[in-house]
């Protein structure tokens, strides 16, 4: 069964910095699709950043330049380096992985984390 458990949000100024930290437990693929996504209120949830097997990150260019993800195997724990926050970056912000390891498109075949809190201030 796989499990993820995100951390590492919180209330910061404008043009402040946030790591999120994802906790993967049972994800044990040959191969991973991991990643990101938020949801302000009353929007849509968006994508922000993935991270695969084979290939350089891929960032929304709302947050190219501002944010990292990483993945550090070892520990089985995603990462998303949050910089220049700006306030409408302020949303539940939730890590994705895809089942089977790999990214089909689709949001029906993603493990969901619970998400953790982003609020930016001006």
């Amino acid at each position: 069964q796989v499990q993820l458990v995100e951390s590492g949000g919180g209330s910061v100024q404008s043009g402040g910095s946030l790591r999120l930290s994802c906790a993967a437990s049972g994800y044990t693929y040959s191969r991973y699709c991991m990643g990101w996504f938020r949801q302000a209120p009353g929007k849509e949830r968006e994508w922000v950043a993935t991270i695969k097997t084979y290939g350089p990150p891929n960032y929304a260019d709302s947050v190219k330049g501002r944010f990292t993800i990483s993945l550090d195997n070892a520990r089985n724990t995603l990462y998303l380096q949050l910089n220049s926050l700006k306030p409408e970056d302020t949303a539940m912000y939730y890590c994705a992985a895809a089942k089977y390891g790999y990214c089909s498109g689709s949001l029906q075949d993603l493990y969901w984390g619970q998400g953790t809190q982003v609020t930016v201030s001006s």
